[in-house]
């Protein structure tokens, strides 16, 4: 089976969906748990984002969906969102990158990490695609497969978002 590539139409419509849902998840927020939310953000592209993407690019080879996601938003911060998400910038994608390298997947070889969780898990693309969980909040630990895609992964976020503002509403 052929996986597709991401796409940044893809990208950007799942943003345009998404915030809507994120908006009225972050409003009934104080009233349900007695206290205000985080900043839950998804950034879109600044021209010192595409920059630094491009920095990233010069610094090492990062996979193509990952300069797609980067093409359209800039990062995500959504400590909210069950134990929390976030999507590194470009700029600390590749400060990770200096510091640490690659990280080593099986079967997938080097993998670059692009996002965390509230527990300090690490989040890593590889060249095939995959997204790769860290087993412990460290760069050496053990990565499983977390998601077929960044598109899945997003995808993944997007139903937890609306799973949460439903169960909100209700």
């Amino acid at each position: 089976m052929t996986r597709e590539w991401l796409d940044w139409e893809w990208v950007r419509t799942w943003c345009d969906q998404t915030e809507p849902e994120l908006r009225r998840l972050m409003g009934s927020f104080e009233a349900r748990h007695g206290f205000p939310p985080g900043e839950n953000v998804i950034t879109l592209t600044t021209d010192e984002s595409n920059e630094a993407t491009s920095a990233l690019v010069d610094l090492t080879f990062p996979p193509s969906d990952l300069t797609t996601l980067y093409s359209v938003i800039r990062d995500i911060s959504l400590p909210d969102v069950d134990h929390g998400y976030f999507i590194h910038s470009p700029t600390m994608t590749a400060e990770h990158f200096r510091e640490y390298g690659s990280v080593q997947v099986a079967g997938d070889g080097p993998a670059l990490v692009f996002a965390s969780d509230g527990g300090g898990h690490l989040f890593a693309v590889a060249g095939t695609g995959r997204v790769w969980k860290s087993t412990a909040a460290s760069p050496h630990a053990d990565f499983e497969v977390a998601a077929n895609g960044i598109q899945d992964f997003l995808e993944y976020l997007g139903y937890r978002i609306a799973d949460q503002a439903l169960d909100a509403s209700s």
